[in-house]
């Protein structure tokens, strides 16, 4: 197998798919030096590219209604996603900026935590631009435009939850390692994998849920354990990354959270 710029596990959908791999290469190469400040390049999404946004839109919104939380359904219309075509992640960037000032900065693939943190304390999101395999259009094993897009831009544009980001980022500026790794974990069990009581019922906020088919499903089938969220547990509890989520924890609101997270990054 030839080196491939974005290193992908032996059991990702597309691993020895070699078109797909050169794809996902080509998309990433796109992406200019992090914290160059430079735009995100527009991307010429091919057919089977679209074919595969087209399906992950359509499932995803024909749950929303009854799974995504209060806010995110009121902003997710205001975006102008299709199902026709891949949004480019400069249009949805100037979107943001314009509602919160957050703005997506491309990358190649993953980040280290600290880096990912710290761009978030200048309110910048570090996202991906290249699409999960098309053999499993309602699965990645990792982020893609689907999941940046669909999961966090929406959310981003949320003042509330805007500002919540920002905090967990600004919590990792003076953190040593080990602080790093609690952060990256609360960022996991709340941006990523939220949830939020509404009127009683239970509603995703978590990218990772918004943006995945299967685990949004999962999450609020009542098979999952749910807790109120506590920073000062929550930051020493393990979680999987390749299986739905035993665990999740929930707030009354995403200022909830926000105050909560303040507290917990004061007392680091």
């Amino acid at each position: 197998m030839p080196d491939h710029i974005v290193a992908l596990d032996a059991d990702h959908p597309g691993f020895s798919d070699l078109d797909y791999r050169r794809r996902r290469d080509q998309i990433a190469l796109m992406a200019p030096p992090l914290n160059s400040g430079e735009p995100p390049a527009i991307v010429d999404y091919t057919a089977s590219e679209r074919t595969t946004w087209a399906t992950a839109f359509k499932g995803l919104s024909a749950l929303y209604p009854t799974h995504a939380c209060r806010d995110f359904l009121e902003v997710i219309g205001d975006i102008g996603y299709s199902a026709d075509e891949v949004p480019q992640l400069a249009d949805v960037s100037r979107f943001l900026t314009a509602r919160t000032g957050f703005s997506l900065q491309p990358v190649a693939g993953l980040v280290s935590a600290r880096e990912f943190l710290e761009a978030l304390s200048r309110r910048v999101f570090c996202a991906t631009q290249y699409i999960r395999h098309h053999s499993q259009p309602l699965y990645t094993p990792e982020p893609d435009i689907v999941h940046e897009l669909m999961g966090h831009a929406p959310m981003l544009a949320i003042p509330a939850f805007a500002d919540l980001s920002q905090t967990i980022g600004k919590g990792s500026l003076a953190a040593d390692d080990a602080q790093i790794e609690q952060l990256a974990t609360l960022y996991w069990f709340t941006i990523e994998y939220g949830v939020i009581v509404e009127d009683g019922e239970l509603r995703a906020y978590g990218a990772g849920l918004l943006s995945s088919f299967g685990e949004l499903e999962h999450a609020l089938s009542g098979k999952v354990e749910i807790r109120p969220l506590d920073p000062f547990v929550a930051k020493d509890t393990p979680y999987p990354i390749t299986t739905y989520q035993p665990l999740l924890w929930s707030v009354r609101s995403i200022r909830e959270a926000f105050d909560k997270m303040a507290e917990f990054v004061a007392s680091l």
